[in-house]
């Protein structure tokens, strides 16, 4: 007589051969379940399953529980175990570990562990239903059905729109009786953030100054009565006195772009916007001062800045966030021709500040200087600008987080606690004097936008020299360039562009709405 272990998953082979052959005939009306189990506390304690999960184990008569414990070892946080065959309505459900329940906010990690083990749990689970080529999945909860659907939309997204063969495409829906309100918040954060990663993913052929603003506006059309769009051409660049953008586009055939949106979803028209600034280099050659051939093409991503700055807008859009948000973005390419900016040409900034360009790769502090200046006109309640800035950041705090450089400690508080909330982490670095000298001691100019001591400190000389085009009490600049991809670091996201921080942009908009 075969153990009982044997005949079960002898039985689960069958299920499965059966799921097999039914889906060669019915693939797009199948559905697929993802259901969470946490760890156990101690070693002699039951088996601890989600309300939805433990919910389905009963309408089973308890064969859930019973698979799970003879199926192998208890599940670990961010692994999966998939049943075929046990729910006439799921031919294929995923469950997946969820780590401790008792876990929270980490103070040493910055960010709420539970929330994280959700969302990377749920990333892969539906991940490996979508590999089933399961067309619809539903989605258990987990006690936090934000964060849940956080991880289904990420987890799910590829971009794939070039290739002839594609990924299933998949839609989730909230499982059971979670919070709907957060299903459907944590489905526009993360589609916010796949919108970001969309734009950098791109080749850059595809995604010019043009094509960028044009998909940003087609997506902000549903929100037309809350939100104004400008596409400001070359000739208002000009008349805006903006020879700092203007020296970076010129050496480009595609003509630069700058793009400002106003949503106003504060009734009261009196508040003063929260402005966003988003370096927006749909390519980065380097111009003159070439970069290395070798991984020269994830450079379509410099744009990052730019991209999580209107995403986060369109999403703000999405929410009716009761908040006043203009956002701007400089867009062009950095290339190398006879029209190029070279090292040692000095140009004039909006605010009148002449800068001695002796690195033309240092371009996106030049197309930031113009946009910071011009984004004092607004009487803005904070400036906050993000961008793929410096390659020394990468070297400082790699993908883990994003650094903030800030002249305002209440400011820094309010972006730090969205960063907890949504896992998409940032640090603070300092702006000291320090290394303001070393930008404005200048051979030929008011400024340098290299360092004196150009391998020293390059994120802090870069965020100095942005400071001289800041008189705003709360500012901050993200200098996102260790998070601009993500290889295989943050589970939820797959490998390629990550789109961060998004999420954290978005988390700090509306909580900054509710403290008006």
């Amino acid at each position: 007589m075969l153990p009982l272990k044997r005949v079960v998953l002898l039985a689960a082979r069958r299920h499965q051969s059966r799921f097999f052959s039914a889906s060669q005939n019915n693939r797009n009306s199948r559905k697929g379940l993802v259901l969470g189990v946490y760890e156990r506390e101690k070693e002699q304690d039951s088996l601890n399953l989600t309300e939805a999960a433990a919910g389905l184990d009963s309408v089973l008569s308890g064969k859930l529980t019973e698979l799970l414990n003879i199926s192998g070892p208890a599940l670990k946080k961010g692994k999966n175990r998939i049943f075929y065959g046990l729910h006439e309505d799921f031919p294929c459900i995923a469950v997946v570990g969820l780590g401790k329940s008792s876990l929270g906010v980490c103070g040493s990690e910055s960010w709420d562990t539970c929330k994280e083990n959700i969302r990377a749990a749920v990333a892969g689970g539906c991940r490996v239903l979508q590999d089933h080529s399961l067309a619809h999945i539903e989605v258990d909860g987990c006690g936090d059905s934000q964060a849940a659907a956080e991880g289904a939309v990420l987890g799910l997204f590829t971009y794939d729109d070039l290739k002839t063969k594609k990924k299933t495409k998949v839609t989730t829906q909230l499982h059971g009786s979670g919070c709907v309100s957060g299903w459907q918040k944590g489905v526009l954060y993360g589609e916010g953030q796949n919108l970001a990663r969309y734009l950098m993913e791109a080749p850059a052929n595809h995604i010019t100054p043009s094509v960028f603003a044009d998909i940003i506006t087609q997506r902000l059309t549903p929100y037309a009565e809350q939100v104004t769009v400008h596409k400001r051409s070359k000739e208002w660049i000009e008349e805006q006195k903006m020879g700092a953008f203007l020296s970076v586009s010129k050496g480009s055939e595609e003509p630069p772009v700058f793009l400002e949106l106003h949503y106003n979803g504060c009734p009261d028209n009196s508040q003063s916007p929260l402005l966003l600034v988003g370096k927006g280099i749909t390519f980065d050659s380097g111009g003159i001062s070439l970069k290395p051939s070798s991984g020269m093409d994830a450079m379509r991503a410099d744009m990052g800045g730019a991209a999580t700055v209107c995403s986060a807008i369109v999403t703000a859009a999405a929410l009716k966030l009761p908040i006043n948000i203009i956002g701007l973005a400089p867009l062009c390419e950095n290339m190398p021709s006879g029209k190029a900016n070279k090292p040692g040409d000095v140009v004039t900034a909006k605010n009148g500040k002449t800068i001695q360009v002796d690195n033309t790769d240092a371009e996106g502090r030049l197309i930031l200087a113009d946009a910071l200046c011009y984004a004092h006109s607004f009487n803005p309640r904070a400036i906050v600008n993000t961008a793929t800035l410096t390659g020394a950041m990468d070297v400082a705090l790699g993908s883990a987080a994003a650094g903030v450089f800030t002249n305002s400690d209440w400011l820094w508080e309010q972006i730090h606690k969205a960063s907890v909330v949504t896992g998409d982490r940032v640090w603070r670095m300092p702006l000291f004097d320090h290394y303001t000298r070393q930008v404005t001691d200048c051979h030929l100019a008011d400024l340098n936008n290299v360092g004196k001591y150009s391998r020293s400190g390059g994120a802090c000389t870069a965020a100095a020299f942005l400071r001289e085009f800041v008189t705003a009490p709360h500012w901050a600049h993200l200098d996102i360039a260790g998070v601009m991809t993500n290889k295989d670091e943050v589970p939820y996201l797959k490998k390629g562009m990550s789109g961060r921080p998004t999420r954290t942009l978005i988390e700090f908009a509306g909580r900054l709405a509710t403290h008006i």
